[in-house]
């Protein structure tokens, strides 16, 4: 287990932080319940192989139901499992005991799961044909939108032998590299003055109303990155490398192609997304942080100054319990359905919010299971981002509550709907803030904290698409030099902010402690995907001009994976592969910047 730092010596009061409990899953990492899990799993997978293995193509459309019902059941049990690992191990990514726990479950896993790889190829290997005469039983045709999107992959599936060896080789591949990720990502403490803090401290600091705490954390965040620098740029190489060889025997056209598969989006509608970003950069943050620098009475911002309250903004920490009543009561306003499905994650123990020292750093909504419910981990430090953090995060929860309704096979969501929830969850939050809010200072403060929120999703995501294109597109040459990673970073960070900042010499290391990099190549622009979707869904909510929209709403969260995102739109009007729809999503935030310059 890593020494834990010195505690920073200033010390709040954000009320009594909740710790989960994970008992709704197992007892424990020794727990008998476990044992017997895994116990069972084997079994289950046992059955599933003598029943099915070499004879998908023979099924009847009844057989061929029940073989998917038994196929799902073990999906249920390992995502149990590894749900219960990932989350254990989260809570201390430092601690060796929970990472050697983790690390032995998922190779359990992996060894087991290998076993069902010959259902969904052979699967894919059927006709359209043939698939529909085994679609006749009502039991097997449930599971149309599972087969759609599984069939997405039909073209770049490789042999059985070849599939089952990748599979297996995860563990001391990608997971083993995504752990030693995280164990030296977490393990990083930065010297801020006198104080040690984790890096989840030290970033927090860069929100500090006074200036000399947000430069000397953003120097001591770049030593600390620096420090970690050749370690980083040799993860990245051979993370983008081992991608690199997958995609080409796989024959995807891109690097983010994979991606796009993943998260049913075409390819021109990422084009599209990425385009309209793009092309607004002049006129959001370009403006915007231009626009800010004039408030600090600067020519330039520094680049800790980005997300600096205002100067005249209200310098107090919000305590656990106003948080917790200010984004309940923003969804309660919404619709009580709303809040009643989110109150349970208070009242039961489904969140962990303290940033401790080992914790793994930032914020999710981990689904789990549809036996189960949802948990939340948070890094609370009392800012009012925070408690945004909270209202995306929990519009996370309330979504995968709705959705696993579906069953394990269908309630799955695409990264880009997935981030549709969160971010509605946000803007109700936001609106019912500024509407309460009657001081003009503070009122400034908070669309100002809205449209830094917007930046850090829309622009500053697809920086980072940018920058992941870069490094694989790249990688597929060589080797990047850390300097040359270093350089990229620096370019599209100049790009998208603007020249309204100055970078000095160690904000080249700040690309390091992007996790999603590592965790999930290209996650990224869902950020900026489900922003712009819900800019557009908010101002149909608002104008009014779709009946009943509460319940249409609640009802996109209900469909989980069963529809694609045209489907989904469709009842609002919206259709996100219209290019003028991502002009239309930039809109909302342009129309922001220009309120704050007539405000101040």
């Amino acid at each position: 287990m890593n020494d834990m730092s010195a505690a920073p010596s200033k010390t709040y009061d954000f009320g009594a932080l909740p710790v989960w409990s994970l008992a709704d899953l197992y007892s424990g990492p020794e727990g008998d319940d476990l044992k017997q899990a895994f116990e069972d799993v084997a079994l289950q997978i046992e059955s599933f192989e003598k029943a099915y293995a070499g004879k998908i193509a023979g099924l009847d459309s009844k057989s061929f139901g029940q073989a998917i019902v038994a196929y799902e059941s073990i999906s249920g049990l390992l995502g149990r499992i590894g749900s219960f690992a990932q989350l254990y191990q989260s809570q201390n990514v430092g601690d060796s005991e929970r990472g050697r726990f983790y690390q032995n479950t998922v190779d359990r896993m992996t060894s087991l799961s290998s076993r069902t790889i010959f259902f969904t190829l052979a699967i894919n290997r059927l006709n359209d044909d043939e698939l529909e005469l085994k679609l006749s039983d009502p039991a097997a045709s449930r599971y149309r939108p599972w087969l759609r999107d599984l069939r997405v992959y039909k073209d770049y599936e490789l042999s059985d032998d070849l599939e089952r060896l990748l599979h297996e080789k995860y563990v001391s591949g990608r997971a083993a590299w995504t752990r030693l990720f995280d164990e030296s990502e977490a393990a990083i403490r930065c010297t801020v003055d006198s104080e040690t803090l984790t890096l989840t401290e030290a970033l927090n600091r860069l929100s500090d109303p006074k200036p000399e705490r947000r430069k000397t954390a953003a120097k001591g965040i770049g030593e600390a990155l620096g420090d970690k620098a050749s370690l980083f740029a040799y993860i990245t190489n051979v993370m983008a490398k081992d991608k690199s060889i997958e995609d080409e025997w796989r024959k995807y056209p891109r690097p983010v192609s994979s991606r796009n598969l993943a998260n049913l989006v075409e390819d021109d509608v990422v084009d599209a997304l990425i385009s309209a970003a793009k092309g607004a950069y002049a006129d959001t943050s370009h403006r915007y942080y231009a626009m800010k620098a004039r408030w600090f009475g600067k020519d330039k911002l520094e680049y800790w100054d980005r997300n600096a309250p205002l100067p005249t903004a209200e310098d107090r920490i919000i305590r656990w319990d106003e948080a917790q009543s200010t984004v309940l009561d923003a969804y309660a306003d919404f619709t009580p359905a709303m809040a009643e499905i989110a109150a349970p994650f208070f009242e039961k123990g489904w969140i962990d919010a303290p940033a401790s020292p080992g914790k793994a750093s930032g914020a999710f909504s981990h689904p789990t299971v549809p036996s189960a419910h949802p948990y939340i981990l948070l890094n609370y430090l009392g800012s009012s981002r925070d408690v945004m953090t909270l209202a995306h995060e929990l519009g996370h929860g309330v979504h995968q509550v709705l959705a696993a309704d579906q069953g394990t096979l269908l309630c799955d969501t695409p990264l880009t709907l997935a981030e549709t929830a969160s971010v509605f969850g946000e803007m109700l939050t936001f609106r019912s803030l500024l509407e309460k809010e009657e001081q003009p200072e503070q009122r400034r403060a908070l669309l100002a904290g809205k449209v830094e929120d917007m930046l850090n999703t829309v622009i500053r995501q697809i920086a980072f698409h940018q920058f992941e294109q870069c490094v694989h597109d790249e990688r597929r040459e060589g080797e990047l030099s850390l300097d040359r990673i270093c350089e990229i970073w620096m370019s599209v960070q100049a790009e998208s902010l603007g020249p309204a900042f100055r970078f000095d010499e160690e904000y080249k290391y700040y690309w390091m402690y992007i996790s999603h990099f590592i965790h999930v190549p290209f996650y990224v622009y869902a950020y900026a995907f489900g922003d712009c979707l819900v800019n557009s869904l908010y101002k149909v909510y608002t104008d009014g001009t779709v009946p009943d929209f509460e319940d249409k709403y609640l009802d996109l969260l209900k469909a989980g994976g069963t529809l694609r995102h045209k489907e989904l739109l469709a009842p609002f009007g919206l259709d996100a592969s219209d290019p003028a729809f991502w002009a239309r999503g930039m809109e909302t935030l342009t129309g922001l910047i220009d309120e704050l310059e007539t405000v101040a």
